[in-house]
């Protein structure tokens, strides 16, 4: 066995160089709909990480038989790199993390990327009564709608995210910096961007900071060319239309 194989077998997995994949497609559904489509959109936009896209309609005759053609859950969104399918929204962002190290999706800082991690994986776990009764559709205006107790419950808990991440960035902010959960935009604002659609839509008061917060991720170029796309699209579905 050669000097380089036997150091890369005892190198760290996550020291060996990655070897980027020559095409990346991402299959998502609906814009206007798929709160979890956008998440990896909108990281995979920000940072410039080329795919094509593949967007499957949801509710449509044979929407399951093209969504198995890509997905091994029948689930969207799902990356396939090089034809090999990697779905869920934070496994996507954690291969494009890895393959594009350059990018900084993740905060450079430790603990700051420890943080980040966790409120991925918050969002990713919970709030199931916010996406139950205040479900994100774009192009709807539903002020003060879906305020179950649950659902304000979770208002409550992402806000307290928010502030914790803004205040820690405090510093950062006053400098003049880009004043996202971790100073610049990370696969954590990314994540959160459909909480911003639904906050906007159900018109959900927000301490100034956190207005400001929201507006900056609406404003966001990734983002903003996401509703625009969205609300350009033709499709209707009513069971979405006439949710909460």
């Amino acid at each position: 066995m050669q000097d380089t194989e036997l150091e890369a077998l005892a190198a760290p997995a996550g020291a060996m160089q990655s070897t980027q994949p020559h095409k990346l497609q991402l299959v998502i559904a609906n814009k206007n709909y798929s709160s979890w489509s956008m998440r990896p959109w909108v990281a995979l936009t920000a940072f410039d990480i080329p795919f094509e896209e593949i967007r499957v309609c949801l509710d449509q005759p044979g929407t399951d038989q093209e969504l198995a053609r890509y997905s091994p859950s029948g689930r969207v969104p799902v990356l396939l790199a090089d034809g090999h399918p990697i779905w869920d929204s934070l496994a996507i962002c954690e291969y494009a993390a890895e393959q594009f190290p350059d990018r900084g999706m993740w905060p450079r800082d430790l603990r700051a990327r420890a943080t980040a991690r966790s409120v991925c994986a918050e969002m990713h776990s919970s709030f199931a009564a916010l996406r139950r009764d205040m479900s994100m559709n774009i192009k709807a205006f539903r002020p003060g709608r879906g305020r179950t107790p649950d659902a304000q419950a979770d208002i409550g808990r992402i806000c307290e995210i928010w502030e914790q991440c803004l205040c820690q960035d405090g510093q950062r902010m006053q400098r003049g910096q880009n004043g996202f959960l971790f100073g610049d935009f990370s696969i954590a604002d990314a994540f959160y961007a459909p909480v911003v659609m639904r906050f906007l839509g159900y018109d959900v008061a927000l301490a100034p900071v956190l207005q400001g917060y929201a507006e900056r991720v609406a404003s966001h170029p990734a983002v903003a060319r996401w509703v625009a796309e969205a609300r350009a699209e033709a499709e209707a579905i009513p069971k979405y239309d006439d949710a909460p």
